[in-house]
């Protein structure tokens, strides 16, 4: 730590009154020279609305969507892990009915957790 306040007080010791603000200025132009490439704000899907408030309840809307397509896709992922390992304890054992009911029992959940999604985006 005293390494670190010997640097810096050496440094402003040796400084110029205008330099610190030149080096700021100088950091700050390759930050604007950036941003003009990047692309605006997209509004949300329902529209930007008349104030803030209906905006930013827009925005939340379209989080809430997110949220549940990431549900669903977890639900998903541990839906094909679960009949991987039955599958893999299946054709050790030979007992394929279980390998079958986690299948089927996986797909009529995301079947559920889709349709539970969509409800849902039309409820808000």
């Amino acid at each position: 730590m005293t390494v670190v306040r010997s640097l810096f007080s050496r440094a402003r010791a040796h400084a110029q009154p205008w330099g610190f603000a030149a080096l700021a200025a100088a950091g700050l132009l390759p930050a604007q020279a950036m941003a003009q490439g990047l692309p605006s704000m997209e509004a949300p899907s329902r529209g930007e609305g008349d104030g803030l408030l209906t905006t930013l309840q827009n925005y939340l809307f379209d989080f809430g969507a997110l949220g549940g397509l990431i549900l669903a896709t977890v639900a998903f992922l541990i839906v094909a892990i679960a009949a991987i390992a039955t599958f893999n304890e299946a054709r050790v054992r030979g007992e394929w009915s279980k390998f079958g009911v986690v299948v089927v029992v996986g797909v009529v959940l995301i079947i559920a957790i889709i349709w539970l999604a969509t409800k849902a985006s039309e409820i808000l």
